[in-house]
């Protein structure tokens, strides 16, 4: 299903949204991370596919890209790319641990890094499920 021209306009507004959260002045890279896990979590192939070569032409290493999903096991994320990985996994999952992690994030982002890379998964879990649920097996 064409979802995506069946409601243009309601779309289109999940993907405006989508282009504020890359303005907001959030590092791209945390919220390209942040992306690729959500959609690890929710098993959206395209969008794994498509955040994964965006980290790439980010400049992040393959290496580093293949360790996502066992981030906790590995000291080959920085400090502000591991508290944004547990917070996707917290958010994605509505952990009991939601008040320690933002509590963490607080020590390195603003409160508008906070709400832009939360608004960010909620949204990336939006575009998992009208992908998955709607759109064409990739």
């Amino acid at each position: 299903m064409n979802y995506q021209e069946i409601a243009r306009e309601t779309i289109g507004y999940l993907y405006q949204s989508h282009a504020s959260i890359r303005r907001s002045g959030l590092d791209n890279t945390l919220i390209a991370l942040a992306e690729l896990r959500t959609s690890q979590l929710n098993g959206c192939s395209y969008c794994c596919s498509f955040h994964a070569n965006e980290l790439r032409e980010m400049g992040v290493s393959q290496n580093l890209i293949d360790k996502i999903p066992g981030y906790q096991h590995s000291v080959s994320f920085d400090e502000k790319q591991q508290l944004v990985l547990q917070w996707t996994d917290a958010v994605c999952s509505l952990s009991p641990n939601l008040e320690k992690i933002k509590n963490d994030l607080g020590k390195l982002f603003s409160e508008k890094e906070i709400v832009e890379l939360t608004a960010s998964i909620a949204l990336m879990n939006a575009l998992n499920r009208l992908r998955i649920t709607l759109g064409e097996k990739f």
